[in-house]
């Protein structure tokens, strides 16, 4: 897995998918949020809706990823990032490999259930040549901020 530094236009996007998990604050699930770029303009936006939907894959990731394939029309979304403000879990981190997207750019860590850095690599596990390159810690405090709010007002 090769990790790039960031630049100012991560931030950007960065805080276009912390508006998404704001969006998933307000609704009352876990607030994360995704954005997903494609040639410098946002083509997909997602946020936690398993609540909402009653449907365990409705993370964040999978909600962009999704739109963005009805948008291209096709599921190769080689050419895209996707900026999510948590970093991945095995479900996402799978669903982004299987679309090969080509960046992935995530705010705060997850040491539980995160599978890009946490618990489990799975870009490492998994090796192809079609890994996305990843960024990490773009606004990482704000990320976590929005989190540990949620799960205060929780417990």
């Amino acid at each position: 897995m090769v990790f790039l530094m960031m630049d100012q236009s991560d931030e950007f996007y960065m805080k276009e998918a912390l508006r998404e998990a704001e969006l998933a604050f307000e609704a009352g699930e876990v607030p994360v949020g995704a954005v997903l770029v494609y040639e410098g303009k946002i083509i997909a936006r997602g946020h936690n809706q398993k609540e909402e939907k009653k449907d365990v894959s409705s993370h964040a990731e999978i909600e962009a990823i999704r739109e963005g394939e009805r948008v291209l029309n096709r599921w190769d979304l080689t050419g895209c990032t996707l900026y999510v403000t948590l970093e991945p879990c095995l479900m996402c981190a799978g669903a982004i490999l299987q679309s090969r997207l080509s960046r992935l750019v995530f705010g705060a860590d997850d040491p539980q259930r995160g599978a890009v850095v946490g618990c489990f690599n799975a870009f490492e596990y998994f090796k192809k040549d079609s890994d996305p390159l990843v960024s990490r810690g773009v606004l990482s405090s704000s990320c976590q901020d929005i989190l540990l709010k949620f799960f205060r007002g929780v417990r």
